[in-house]
This record gives C-alpha cells, structure tokens and sequence, in this order.
C-alpha cells in the first residue's frame, strides 16, 4: 500500500498504550506497531504518522502489528524511539494522529564523539526517505533491506515498504541526532528535501543522552531479560510496592554463564533502560597496595551511588574481587570480600541500589556472598539456541549491505555453540573478507573513499563460509578440532552401517522434535567394532561432517594423568564442553585403551578404573546430556568394561564389517577418484583379487601402485593395471577367516558374553 503524501491534521483524539520492545526486524527503522482497533480509534491509515508522547513528543510511521499482538493495549517501539519518547518498556505513551509537514531543510550530526562522517544529501535522502523526525530525535541509517532472515514476517515488511523506501546505498548503523528543521515541528523527508550533514557530534545535555546499548541489542538472551527487569527495573522504578507488601526489594544480582553469552551487555543495558545511575567497578581498578585503601574506594563507590540513587553498581568479573577467603593466600583479597559483605548486608540501610555481578567462574566466588540479602538471584545466560542465535545475526548485519544470498536462518543452524561474542566476531570477519575484495581499488592516502566503491561493498554468502572456516565457537578454541572434512561418499559402502548411524546419531541432532513428538529417548551412544582397518574411524568423521555437528576427539594422552584425579576432571570438563557446544560428538577411539574391564589393573593408582567410573557417571548420571552423542570405536569390544556398553550408555553396538565384493569395488572408486589411470585400469579383476581386504588394505595397495609408477618413470603420467596388481601381490589381507568369524560370533551374543564375565571375571 502506498504512502500518501499529503498533510495531516490531528483531530485530537488520543489513546493510552503500553510501550513494548521491537522486534529485530523493525530496530532503527523509524515504525512503531499498533493493533487495528487502536489505529481506527485515532483514524490513522496504515503507514501514515502518529505523535508519541511520553517523557517528550516524538514520531513515527505507524504499521500493523503482529498477530500475537492483536487486541492488546501495547505499542512496539524500539530502543531509539523510546529515548526520543523519554520512556522505558512497560511505561504508558499518548498516541495520536500527527500533523506533519515536508521538510525542506533538516540538519543531522553523529552522536558518537570522535566519529566524522561524510554523506550528501542524494545519499542521506536515499536512506532516510519518508521518515517522520522533529528537532532532538534520534534516528539510525539501518537500511530496510533485509535478506532471508528467517521469520516470513521480515520478508513481508521489506515486500510492505518496497515502494517506499530505496535502499541502494548503506551507511552501516550509525545514529545520528536532529539538530534543527524547516519548518519547524514534526516533518516528513521527501526527495525534496535537503539534508545536511555535521562532520562532529553536537554536544548533547545529560537529559537527551542517548544509550549506547538497548535492549534490543541483546539477542538470545530473552528469559535472562524478563527475569532482571522484574528484579532491577521494578525496584529502582517504584520502590512504593515493596514498602506496601512490607518486603525488602532485591539487594543483588549475579548473572553467570559462558564467556560471551553478553553479560555485561545485560547489565549496562539494564542501566540505560531504567534510567539508573550506573557505576562499573573492575578488580584492577580498586586494588591498592596501601593498607585500607582498596576498602575505601569500594565504600566511596557506594556511598556515590547511593546519594545518585536510584542507582545500579556493576561488578564485572566480580570472581576476581570477591574470591573464596579460605582459598586466597593474600589478606588484601580477603579484606576487599569483607568489606563487600558489610555494604551489601551491614547495619546501614542503602534504599534504592542495586547490585549486580557478572562472572563466568561462579564456584570460585565466595560462599558468603551467594545467599539471599546480598545475591537474591541467580541467572544464567546460557549459549543461545538456533532461534537466539538468529536474533544476534539479525543485531549484528543491522547495518550491513548484505546480498540477497545470504540465509541467515542457515547461518544460525549450522553455528552449533556460538554465543553472541562468536557470532559478532563471524560477522565482522565476513564483513573484512568483502574488504579484502575491493582493496587494490581504493587509494589508501585518499582523504574520502568514492561512493561507487562503497556502492560495491555488499557481505555475500561466500563471505560467510570463509568466515566459518576462521571462527570457532570460543568454548572450542582450547582445543582446535575441526570438523572432519569427510562425508559418506568418502566411505566406501558399508551402506547398512550408514544407515544405522544415521539413525542413531544424525536423525538425533537433526531432529530432536520429531523424537520428542513420539515420546522416545535418542540414542545417548554408538560403539563402532570391528576388525583393523575397515574403516571405523572415518565412518566417526564422516557423520560429525554429515551431521553439522561440533566434533570432539578424546585421545589418551589427553585424559590420562599422573597426577591424582586430573583424569577424571579432565573427562568432566571435556562433558561439560560438549554440553555446552551442543549439538555436538564426543569421538573416543581406541575405548579398549581408556576403558578396559575393571579389576584387572595391577597396583596402583588404577587410572583406567577410575576413568571408567567418571564415563559411566558422564554417560548416565544425574546431569542429562542434551544434545550430545558418543560415538566410541573399538577392536576389542570384549576387554570394554560391560558396565560401558549396555543400553542406556551406548545403545547401539555396530559391527563394520570387512567389506564385501560390491563394497570394495567402491572403496576402489573412492581412492582411485583423483589418480591418472592408464586405459588398461580394470576395477573388476582388482576387486576379484582383494578377497579379505579391509578399507585400508585397498587404501594402501592404492598408494603402493602410484609409488611403483613413479619409480619406473619418476615423470610418468598415469598408473597402469600392472602396477595395482604388484601392489596386490605385496600387500596382503589384514584380516583372516578366523578373526572374521571371532567378530560375527561377538555380534551375536556380545551383551551376553559380558553378563557370564561379570558373573566370574577372568583376570590377567
């Protein structure tokens, strides 16, 4: 529907709304969202103007608001709008029809010191075109443009404003203050008008500051939000509720969880939003070698922040202020916790501050401090799921030229573990891959960059899968495992193993609902046995690449330890990062070597057994593992402790088979793919010759016929049926029909088997 382009007059009539947040599709876009019936009311069309006034009078376009939205008194505003509004979510604003008029000049300034921008008018207008502003607004350049970024709503606004807004030029998300218009009032920019631009930011007065962080720049995180308004916002705003129900409003907060998950962000914006003085205390900054000093400044801090009330006081990485006393060495530490604790819980009463810490290592902080009276709540951030990591993709390409190939909803599926620190750092770095492109054009000494090579900048999807290739989800980083580049038409055959393991290991991590619609428990483990060679490893690699998982390999030299108990932790804290990357693969090769039949160990300190222990713990133990499989390979499935392998731990125990003839004419597809062939190459009479022959077997009379090639002619140009068949002869089966039948008989009876060496274990 088209925006008309006539004046308004307001007729006066006026409704009461509530403010809600914005959705992420609608953030510095200039638009608030009001239910129909409202709209009627005040008799205004969709995309026309209304007035707001809460704190102050500012406006917007006004367009339909969400079906979820419909009937109730709420208005959809985003963080800017509610700094122009001078309100906070929860607040009540007027809303009414607005007289509006063409602007014909508007003069703009960046809010950011330090900042200086260059635009000409044909670029601003093409960016702010029919936005509604009036002196002292806030407005952002974020383009309307967005690209397959999931709900089909986004989809709908941008197809909504297609014959209104042009979006062929970006300038990022830079917000920028209205400094004057002509004429005077609410005014509407039209091609017509002529836009000027400050180089500097205007100095603004305390009471028109704008926040720096809303929160509408926290994504994935919404639960933690409600919870800390309901907490900090309530108090600070209207104490009179607490002295009603004759209660304590909470003293403290403690918001804990991996690094990067935007605690911190959490808390500044906690402070913008409410309006609170914020005060920021960091260890380094309050620690003093001079007796008392450190106590001293804690106390000026707080006696500040209660004659600024109301009043937030953020400790950020409050583990490194307030550790455990019984484990610091140094008196300093321990007089700065005590300290502590007598201001958040002493004799003197402090109404109207609130305390809130930040930290990734909460065990480490002291006892004391986490009770009710000092920290009343606990909330953890948890690394986002695929729908809060959508949010924080949409947050941070809210200013990117991106191009229409770019999906982030896929983005989202397939960053398994990243939190928003992750998922900024993919962007960013996706952003400096479209550099990279257009850097031999422009003239580095240049004062200006032209605008047609800004034209060109636009974040392809190809950026993107450059960028996942260098960014890891940082709880990943300790160990740098990639996910193996092996898919299943790497693995020669074996399709009967492909398909249980699709089963037990991708379906799971795919599509967790579909288990959860029929009531079954997935698969928590798959043990992968069979003879040397026949591929048990790479069938492993092949379903962490397929399954878009985070893939994590426990190895022995990495577990085992000399020194007392450092195994076990070793294995826990290798648990609780998968649990925390999740969907994610555990890989233990070689299981035999990390979990061998208890009882058998001679001596001490019996590593093996109290490794043992901690997996059955971490497999079936009170902390359930969501979204986590073990996938463990072996070819000694009968010196597994049994404990190990019965249902529940690993559910599925999957021979691999030496392959059969159809099987080992493809593993000769798969490893004579890349070789120059000479036209005398027949696969047949190789395959009728390799009777027993295991993957590697194949794989190695494969290498060998390329090495007799080049040591005939060390400049020859393909490998003839002459030299596989050398090969052949000098490489023998792996495997005999004796191990072959040990393996089919395991098959059959293994949990059995199991059961009869428990009941009399044999030992040596």
């Amino acid at each position: 529907m088209p925006l008309s382009m006539e004046k308004s007059n307001s007729n006066g009539d006026s409704i009461k709304l509530k403010v809600a947040e914005a959705t992420q599709e609608d953030v510095g876009k200039g638009i608030v969202r009001i239910d129909l019936k409202h709209r009627e009311k005040i008799d205004v069309a969709e995309y026309g103007v209304v007035e707001i006034e809460g704190g102050r009078k500012t406006s917007a376009l006004v367009i339909n608001t969400d079906p979820v939205d419909a009937g109730l008194d709420v208005i959809r505003m985003d963080g800017l709008m509610r700094a122009n509004a001078k309100v906070s979510i929860g607040d009540y604003v007027e809303v009414r029809k607005a007289e509006w008029k063409e602007a014909i000049n508007v003069t703009l300034a960046p809010v950011s010191k330090g900042m200086h921008i260059s635009a000409s008018s044909d670029i601003l207008a093409s960016v702010f075109r029919n936005r509604t502003v009036s002196k002292g607004d806030f407005i952002s350049t974020t383009n309307f443009k967005r690209s397959k970024s999931g709900p089909a709503r986004s989809m709908m606004l941008e197809d909504m404003f297609s014959d209104i807004f042009d979006y062929s030029f970006g300038l990022g998300e830079i917000k920028m203050q209205v400094i004057s218009t002509s004429p005077k009032g609410i005014v509407k920019i039209t091609d017509l008008t002529e836009l000027k631009l400050l180089p500097e930011a205007v100095e603004l007065p305390p009471e028109q500051s704008i926040p720096t962080v809303m929160y509408e720049d926290l994504g994935g995180i919404k639960p933690a939000i409600s919870k800390v308004r309901e907490i900090i916002e309530l108090p600070l705003k209207h104490p009179e509720l607490f002295d009603r129900l004759g209660i304590e409003p909470p003293r403290g907060v403690l918001l804990h969880g991996p690094p990067g998950t935007g605690k911190t962000m959490l808390a500044r914006a906690v402070a913008n939003e409410s309006d609170a003085y914020f005060v920021s205390i960091n260890g380094p900054e309050i620690m003093s070698k001079y007796y008392g000093e450190s106590e001293h400044q804690i106390r000026e801090i707080f006696d500040d922040a209660e004659q600024n009330a109301p009043a937030i006081i953020f400790l950020d990485e409050i583990d490194s202020i307030a550790p455990k006393r019984a484990e610091v060495t140094g008196e300093v530490e321990r007089r700065v916790v005590s300290q502590l604790l007598s201001l958040m819980d002493g004799l003197k009463e402090r109404k109207n501050v609130i305390v809130i810490g930040a930290t990734n290592r909460p065990e480490a902080l002291d006892m004391a401090l986490r009770r009710p009276g000092r920290f009343d709540r606990e909330i953890v951030l948890h690394v986002p799921d695929q729908d809060g990591r959508l949010e924080i993709f949409q947050i941070h390409t809210r200013g990117m030229p991106l191009a229409d190939d770019v999906d982030l909803k896929a983005l989202a599926e397939t960053t398994y573990g990243f939190v928003g620190a992750d998922i900024a750092a993919l962007c960013r770095e996706a952003a400096m891959s479209t550099l990279r492109k257009v850097l031999p054009q422009i003239n580095l000494e240049d004062e200006h960059i032209p605008v047609e090579i800004l034209e060109k900048l636009s974040v392809t999807s190809e950026d993107f899968k450059l960028a996942q290739k260098d960014v890891q989800p940082s709880a990943m980083r300790e160990i740098m495992i990639e996910t193996p580049n092996v898919g299943w038409d790497d693995v020669g055959g074996l399709e009967d193993v492909k398909e249980l393991l699709k089963e037990a290991v991708e379906w799971p991590l795919k599509n967790p609902e579909s288990f959860q619609r029929i009531g079954v428990e997935s698969p928590k483990g798959v043990l992968l046995y069979g003879p040397p060679g026949t591929g048990k490893t790479m069938l492993a690699k092949a379903i962490a690449h397929e399954s878009n998982a985070n893939f994590i390999t426990a190895k022995g030299s990495d577990l085992l330890s000399k020194w007392y108990g450092e195994s076990e932790k070793h294995i826990s804290e290798m648990f609780a990062r998968a649990r925390q990357v999740a969907p994610s693969i555990v890989f233990l090769d070689e299981l035999d070597a990390l979990a061998p039949i208890r009882g058998g160990a001679m001596g001490e300190p019996h590593v093996t057994e109290r490794i043992v222990n901690q997996l059955l713990s971490e497999l079936d133990g009170l902390e359930e593992l969501h979204g986590v499989v073990i996938v463990g390979a072996t070819n000694r499935p009968d010196i597994i402790d049994p404990a190990l392998i019965r249902p529940g731990r690993f559910d599925e125990l999957i021979l691999v088979p030496v392959p059969d003839l159809p099987t080992r004419r493809k593993i000769f597809e798969v490893h004579t793919r890349k070789m120059a062939l000479a036209s005398d190459f027949n696969i047949d009479e190789l395959v009728t010759s390799t009777d027993k022959y295991t993957g590697a077997d194949v794989a190695a009379v494969c290498k060998k016929a390329g090495r007799f090639a080049l040591r005939e002619d060390l400049m020859a140009n393909e490998v003839s049926q002459k030299h596989f068949l050398k090969a052949i002869a000098e490489t023998g089966a792996s495997v005999t029909s004796d191990t072959m039948k040990y393996y089919e008989d395991l098959k059959g009876d293994l949990k059995t088997k199991r059961s009869r060496e428990i009941e009399s274990p044999v030992y040596g």
